[in-house]
């Protein structure tokens, strides 16, 4: 009908997030060509050429290839044609953007993830949580553990937790033992579930209930503390399931438990033959989201159609998410893409037909559910790399497409932070990424963690030398394209004494840590906010000497500064905003030459690579304007200095639990928020050896409310009622600080205040130096603070004791370097 061309045209030309999908195989695996058409196995898959699916696809295979309408020809075809060449016909007919891959499905001789990305611009992992803990258990076996289910879970959780945040998960449990999950499994239940595992023997197999049960639910408080979406398979399957127990609604009891509120959950399959019961719940439940691909394309065309209509009679446009559930065969993307394309259409054309939706509607519903409502649900747009979507413009997915975004970078940098509080990189080409540095790391020293600001040699006391070496593991979660070099990438790295297993000194793992001992032994979560105060100083030449001077004269907020360095500024938020790093303010501070930009708050980990990207941001775009930016916390003795101040809070399940909700508590904070907040306090002293590494001035042990002065100070977010209190200030933060090492002393400060149950003081809401009398100073030299550092037993407890030792090591040596030469500070400007 002409009338509907414009709809038509929508659906032909969106491009597709593919939200669900196996690994490919090679022409060689053992898998039969007839699995593309059937999720029969065995002597049931010989029937399946009399399926209506079979021979409605076989057509429009054949169509594809431009071979004859049979079995043979198409296979013959195949035969004549590399994986690669048949993979990227059937991608660019397809016309898929993103691919989410389920690995845990082992298939004979399967590709791995990078061979994938030759095809599709973007390519992201979806981590099956039984094959894990399968995987886990082999593992242990060949280790010879004696796994118990306490030893068990802590491998379980660490490793889930290793993996990067672009990775999202996936449970079968309706393959072993049913959708009916018991969030109240006991322990006692699960050890015993665990000992029948183990019974039946390697490789395992886990299908006890109440096992499945218990590491599901812990699943789900990790997804749900890194708020990682979590899929689930309902409805048919292979015979490998009992579709009795598949049937979604049995999900009731884990969608009714308030400690999974806010788990997003999609629900795949379109959980046919269930699919209206999962419509259902996707319409009272805001944590249901569901996706149709298997029923699309394996069903008749009747079937796919009635299907998609049932999910879409009761739940909202805007949880309807499409994937191709593709498996093995690259045909079988390409029949999921085109199905699904076609089966939308129909549907959508007759909600306009019969008056349920208009046509403008209609097309606006076509992106959601193809690409808009998985790109929100997976945050697609931050969790993987270089999000293009260009509705309506056709594709190559080959490598030497340039629209494929890995085929420009030249080289990647490989980025960490020492002891010091430096930025470094390694560097290496592209190609040797993708071969073996992003899965193997690149090696180096020991002593990086020894390093000192004035030298790259190792500190005596450090206890590190250039005997040994570790591995620098990319985090791929943040590789991304430069902004201001854009034929290369750069990539957080993690230290690492072996694939999978941190060393003792790395500061991210610092971090991870402790934020882990307070999840597990308090379920919270500390979010962070940096303030990121700087210098920007320009060159002049004196008698042929080099000094760098402030760009400016002005004060505070001057509008004079702000109009001088506005290109500058704006094409620093130009490149923050290109990394997905939100900027809420930007100002000219005190100090001449000054400014301050804030960045936006987010969970503390992901603060502190914020905050490394945001400083090479800086950095890298003042050098291009012939500038010099420097976070140094003293340019000028006789100025003010600059800060990296950070706001912190507390959430449980993604509420702020920092604040009081009731009203009544002390000082507008809740207990747990006073807690934390009084063992930050009571450690500041031994939490400044981290925040403040550079010889610092003093200031006085207390806090305030609302109070600027004082080195803490509660707060409240621009959009609560003025006087409630959302979070607290951590001034003691510089720019030279490495931000993993200083949040993970903070943690460290405020899971001591927790234990100990500490309460602060009465505040001091007023300049403290009128109050000096009765105020403890704090440190006022940077040896002060690691005297404290070393009498705090509380760091030695939650701090590795060899990373304290080599910071200590680090912060001895600054000291004595320092105290004889006086200026050295100077040069400090072109390391900060």
């Amino acid at each position: 009908m002409e009338e509907f061309a414009e709809l038509k045209e929508a659906v032909e030309k969106v491009t597709l997030v593919d939200a669900h999908a196996h690994n490919i195989v090679s022409l060689h695996s053992n898998i039969h060509f007839l699995s593309c058409f059937s999720e029969a196995t065995g002597a049931a898959l010989s029937s399946a050429t009399h399926t209506i699916n079979f021979k409605r696809s076989l057509r429009e295979i054949a169509e594809l290839y431009g071979s004859n309408t049979s079995l043979h020809s198409v296979q013959e075809y195949r035969l004549c044609h590399t994986l690669e060449e048949i993979t990227a016909q059937c991608f660019k007919a397809a016309g898929i953007s993103v691919l989410l891959i389920d690995n845990g499905l082992t298939l004979d001789d399967m590709k791995d993830l990078e061979w994938h990305k030759s095809f599709v611009p973007n390519v992201g992992r979806i981590l099956r949580i039984e094959h894990l803990a399968e995987k886990i258990l082999d593992e242990g076996n060949l280790d010879k553990i004696t796994w118990t289910l306490a030893s068990f879970m802590e491998a379980f959780i660490e490793r889930l937790k290793s993996y990067p945040l672009s990775t999202f998960l996936c449970i079968i449990a309706a393959y072993r033992s049913g959708l009916a999950i018991n969030t109240d499994v006991t322990m006692k239940e699960a050890e015993e579930g665990l000992k029948n595992v183990l019974y039946a023997g390697s490789p395992f197999r886990i299908t006890d209930k109440n096992f499945i049960d218990y590491i599901f639910i812990h699943a789900l408080e990790v997804a749900q503390g890194f708020d990682l979406p979590i899929q689930i398979h309902s409805g048919f399957g292979d015979k490998d399931l009992d579709l009795r127990l598949s049937n979604p609604l049995h999900l009731r009891q884990l969608l009714e438990d308030k400690r999974f509120s806010k788990c997003r959950i999609v629900l795949l399959h379109a959980s046919y033959p269930f699919s209206k019961e999962a419509s259902y719940l996707a319409s009272v439940y805001s944590q249901v989201y569901l996706d149709f691909g298997l029923a699309v394309p394996k069903l008749s065309y009747h079937g796919m159609v009635s299907s998609v209509k049932e999910l879409l009679e009761l739940a909202p446009m805007n949880k309807v998410m499409f994937s191709t559930d593709g498996v093995a065969f690259p045909e079988t993307f390409y029949l999921g893409a085109k199905k699904g394309r076609k089966v939308v259409y129909t549907v959508l054309r007759d909600a306009c037909v019969d008056g349920d939706l208009s046509l403008p509607e209609a097309i606006a519903a076509v992106k959601d559910i193809f690409t808009e409502n998985a790109k929100k649900f997976y945050s697609i747009n931050t969790a993987l790399e270089s999000w293009d979507l260009k509705t309506g413009q056709s594709r190559s997915f080959t490598k030497t497409d340039a629209n494929c975004e890995t085929h420009h970078a030249t080289l990647v940098r490989i980025i960490w932070v020492d002891a010091s509080g430096q930025h470094r990189c390694r560097v290496v080409t592209q190609k040797r990424f993708n071969d073996c540095i992003q899965k193997n790391g690149v090696g180096l020293a020991c002593a990086i963690m020894g390093m000192t600001s004035f030298s790259d040699g190792p500190a005596d006391g450090s206890n590190l030398s250039a005997v040994g070496e570790i591995r620098l593991t990319p985090d791929l979660s943040t590789k991304c394209k430069i902004p201001w070099a854009k034929q290369q990438e750069m990539v957080l790295s993690d230290m690492c004494i072996a694939p999978g297993k941190a060393w003792e000194y790395c500061p991210r793992d610092a971090l991870r840590r402790v934020c882990r001992v307070l999840k597990d032994e308090f379920d919270l979560v500390m979010n962070a906010g940096f303030e990121n105060e700087f210098f920007l100083l320009k060159s002049v030449d004196r008698e042929g000497k080099q000094e760098w001077l402030p760009v400016d004269q002005t004060s505070y907020c001057s509008t004079a500064a702000l109009d001088s360095a506005s290109s500058l500024l704006e094409e620093i938020l130009s490149s923050l905003q290109s990394l997905n790093i939100t900027v809420e303010q930007i100002h000219p501070e005190s100090g001449k030459g000054q400014f301050e930009i804030v960045l936006g708050y987010t969970e503390c980990g992901r603060a502190a690579d914020n905050l490394i990207y945001a400083r090479e941001v800086i950095r890298a775009i003042a050098r291009k304007s012939g500038l010099l930016a420097t976070f140094v916390p003293k340019f000028a003795l006789d100025d003010i200095g600059s800060g990296s101040h950070v706001h912190l809070s507390l959430s449980k399940n993604g509420e702020n639990v920092f604040m009081d909700k009731g009203g009544s508590a002390r000082h507008g904070i809740s207990k747990v928020g006073e807690e934390f907040m009084a063992g930050v306090l009571h450690h500041l002293p031994s939490i400044m050896a981290f925040t403040a590494p550079i010889p610092n001035s003093g200031a006085y042990q207390c806090w305030g409310k609302q109070n600027r002065e004082a080195p803490i100070r509660t707060a409240g977010a621009p959009i609560v009622p003025n006087g409630v209190v959302t979070n607290f200030e951590v001034k003691v933060f510089d720019g030279c600080a490495n931000p993993y090492l200083g949040l993970a002393s903070i943690i460290a400060a405020g899971i001591d205040g927790l234990r100990r149950h500490l309460l602060l003081p009465e505040p001091v809401d007023q300049n403290p130096d009128d109050n000096k009398a009765r105020l403890r100073r704090l440190p006022e030299s940077l040896s002060e603070s690691v005297e404290s550092l070393e009498r705090d037993e509380a760091f030695k407890d939650l701090i590795n004791e060899k990373l304290l030792i080599a910071i200590r090591g680090v912060r001895k040596a600054e000291i004595k370097y320092y105290d004889q030469h006086k200026d050295a500070y100077k040069e400090l400007i072109h390391k900060y």
